[in-house]
């Protein structure tokens, strides 16, 4: 595994990993309407036609 070489590369891992635990937990709206399994991928794709 490589290191992280500074803090906000750190910050930034986290960041996003913590995001993507809260789609699955489904605390955010994107992907409600889709099963547990594919709730994630649901909310990307809600989020790449939004931007």
């Amino acid at each position: 595994m490589r290191e992280l070489r500074s803090d906000r590369t750190a910050q930034a891992i986290i960041a996003g990993h913590a995001f993507i635990q809260d789609l699955r937990r489904g605390h955010h709206e994107f992907g409600l309407d889709a099963p547990s399994g594919l709730r994630v991928a649901a909310a990307f794709t809600e989020l790449a036609t939004t931007i």
